[in-house]
């Protein structure tokens, strides 16, 4: 059966969302979960949640879906203790040093792979699986055939987005609220700069970032048929009117099999932006995905029946069966519950009858009577001697007193294994100048000097090499050159890739530049050495001490880091970080220049978006492909301070060229041998000093 995940970002939500029919709710404790801005819960309310959903037969699953830092590492192994002890049913992370702790603390609680890790194919969900997780839930921007293929073939449980929020961005590759204004979505504090409005190229009051909210209620009989476990609702920092509506209107559809049009009218009433999309779903990009949230003023009496749902009485949604035996010796009740549970309890004796004897139909009618409690009888069996007559009063007290116990049963938490956390080993970094990586995007990049200049990795596309054999020729002999892969690769992507990567390993490239966990197992197979990009969001030393067992020969660290943090971090493999270029801030499925023109011209050059204070936001491609990348329009420059990048420990600076052209590659590359002042009207120093809210 498909499971119906709903979002409880408070108390109030989350009976909202059980008394609706979900099946499941995630909430989120405290600062380690990625939304920081829902009211969310304590250890001590979380107690009395689990308590609630268990009763009622939902299983509760806790967010831990945020990268952590290296000092915040005692304060999350506490948490994943304390909430395995409590009940929790799953932990959902981001973080690879996270899912070790869990495994490591709760082997027995399952862990789900959020989205935030960027998971959009068969070999990412493999990849998970080996890590230990249980379920892996997939990025949005799949379509129905991808996320059926993925089904077929995955050997762990899918969760997949139905309904709520899209952001433009893959999730787990956003950095542009913490870029603006130091608040990382990967943090749980994105500001939604993305809702904001641009213009291509001078400011506008358009809004080509902001996608409409999605829908996929007229599909949940296909989800569940491909092999979809669970149907996740987005909604945390929604208010519970939201999620009672939205949670009812899902259940409803998964158990009748059809929406009608004032199950529409619900979802349209409780939030929309311009409608909704299915777009991703269906295959279907384009610029009708979009919209914005138009203020209204609330319906009344929506909110009163939003309301009611949870408010007034209780929904039974524990489906119980009786048994009851009225004999000379006594009367004998007993329950079970659908996880065989059961518990008895043993009433007066029945006195002989004067008039009408008690019936078994009688008995049932009495036992039947659930209403105002969780349960909902589905079964009763009855034995009565005869002659005999009880109370009415009788078995309705021993009928409640009997849900109490079980109540008490269901809601009372099994013993679990937890063990402590295992020290994580820090291994201690390059004493010597970092050396230096380049990375470029363009043929045009690839200059003279460039090629000449002495690296310990060069980067380059690896579709420049696919497409031009005499160059890939070149750097194959010239060493030291990594294939760049796209961060994005869909599974009907990668016999392409797999081919490209084949063809450039013949001559003589051995490396691959590697930015999402998903292209891990298909560039070990290519028989390439795996090289960590920024896309893996390593942001602590039980991370980098996982890419060492996955045999990485480097790693690039999170660009949202402190100097501090880098220095202190584990060195298991030879790390490197960004010193020069303009940081990648967003990646999207949506081709933002043919958004604008109607036409794919993005081969052609790049186009930039503004925002309304004039910042520029500079777009290329990922790789070949039609997908955008957003960059920062300043560049990160800390060339003219390398004797402080010289003290983190690092095996390489990276300088990262975009849109430079030849002319502009050969200054900056003069400019790492001879610094020149920085200028803080056209470079940042980036989060390096200021760090994240």
């Amino acid at each position: 059966m498909l499971e119906l995940l709903s979002p409880a970002g408070s108390m109030e939500a989350l009976r909202a969302a059980v008394q609706n029919g979900a099946n499941a709710v995630y909430l989120g404790i405290g600062t380690f979960n990625a939304r920081q801005g829902a009211k969310n819960f304590t250890l001590e309310t979380l107690g009395e949640a689990l308590k609630y959903c268990h009763v009622r037969g939902v299983d509760v699953h806790l967010t831990l879906n945020t990268l952590v830092t290296d000092r915040e590492f005692k304060a999350v192994s506490e948490l994943i203790r304390k909430t395995a002890e409590a009940g929790v049913d799953a932990f959902i992370v981001q973080d690879l040093g996270v899912a070790q702790l869990c495994r490591q603390i709760a082997p027995e609680v399952p862990v789900h792979g959020s989205t935030q890790m960027t998971v959009h194919s068969l070999p990412g969900v493999q990849l998970c699986a080996a890590l230990g997780m249980k379920r892996v839930v997939l990025s949005r921007e799949l379509s129905r055939e991808e996320i059926r293929y993925i089904c077929a073939n995955s050997p762990i449980e899918i969760e997949v987005f139905g309904h709520g929020a899209l952001c433009m961005c893959y999730s787990g590759q956003c950095y542009l609220s913490s870029m603006i204004g130091g608040r990382s979505g990967n943090r749980g504090r994105c500001a939604q700069p993305c809702r904001q409005s641009y213009g291509y190229g001078r400011w506008e009051s358009k809004y080509p970032l902001s996608l409409k909210d999605n829908c996929l209620v007229h599909y949940v009989k296909e989800l569940e048929d491909m092999g979809v476990t669970s149907l996740k609702l987005e909604g945390r920092m929604k208010r519970p009117e939201y999620v009672a509506t939205v949670t009812g209107v899902y259940r409803k559809a998964i158990d009748e099999g059809q929406v009608t049009e004032q199950m529409m009218e619900d979802l349209y009433t409780a939030f929309n932006r311009q409608g909704f999309t299915n777009g991703y779903y269906t295959g279907r990009v384009d610029k009708k995905m979009f919209g914005t949230r138009t203020e209204t003023r609330d319906d009344p009496q929506w909110l009163q029946q939003a309301r009611q749902s949870y408010e007034s009485g209780e929904t039974s949604l524990v489906d119980i069966k009786f048994q009851c035996a009225v004999t000379v010796d006594g009367c004998t009740l007993s329950v079970t519950d659908p996880e065989g549970r059961t518990c008895s309890i043993h009433g007066p004796k029945p006195e002989l009858a004067h008039s009408v004897a008690l019936s078994g139909q009688v008995l049932s009618q009495w036992l039947s009577k659930t209403g105002g409690t969780p349960y909902r009888c589905t079964e009763i069996r009855t034995h009565i001697d005869p002659g005999l007559t009880i109370p009415a009063s009788a078995i309705n007290g021993m009928r409640r007193e009997l849900l109490n116990r079980l109540t008490a049963i269901r809601g009372r938490m099994e013993q679990r294994t937890v063990r402590p956390a295992k020290a994580v080993p820090n291994y201690k970094g390059n004493t010597k100048l970092p050396g230096l990586t380049i990375q470029v995007t363009t043929r045009e990049q690839l200059t003279p000097t460039l090629v000449n200049t002495e690296t310990a990795m060069l980067y380059v596309p690896i579709h420049l090499m696919t497409e031009d054999p005499a160059l890939c020729q070149v750097l194959g002999k010239r060493g030291r050159v990594a294939a760049v892969l796209p961060r994005i690769v869909h599974d009907g992507e990668l016999p392409k890739l797999r081919a490209d990567m084949e063809q450039v390993r013949s001559f003589g490239i051995k490396d691959a530049l590697v930015g999402n966990y998903g292209l891990v197992i298909p560039a070990r197979e290519a028989g390439l050495r795996l090289h960590g990009d920024f896309g893996l969001n390593v942001f602590n030393s039980a991370a980098m001490n996982n890419l060492q067992r996955m045999d990485f020969a480097s790693a690039c660290l999170s660009f949202e880091l402190t100097l501090p943090q880098i220095r202190d971090i584990s060195k298991a493999v030879p790390t490197e970080i960004f010193a020069y270029g303009r940081l990648p801030l967003m990646l999207t499925e949506h081709c933002l220049i043919r958004n604008r023109t109607g036409e794919c011209t993005c081969s052609t050059g790049f186009t930039k978006l503004t925002d309304r204070t004039g910042a520029e936001f500079p777009i290329i491609k990922d790789g070949n492909t039609c997908r955008s990348v957003l960059l920062n329009g300043k560049k990160l420059n800390w060339l003219d301070r390398q004797n402080d990048l010289a003290r983190l420990g690092l095996w390489a600076i990276r300088l990262y060229f975009t849109t430079e052209n030849s002319r502009e590659v050969d200054r900056v590359l003069s400019d790492y041998l001879t610094p020149t002042p920085f200028e803080p009207g056209f470079c940042t120093r980036g989060l390096y000093l200021r760090g994240l809210e």
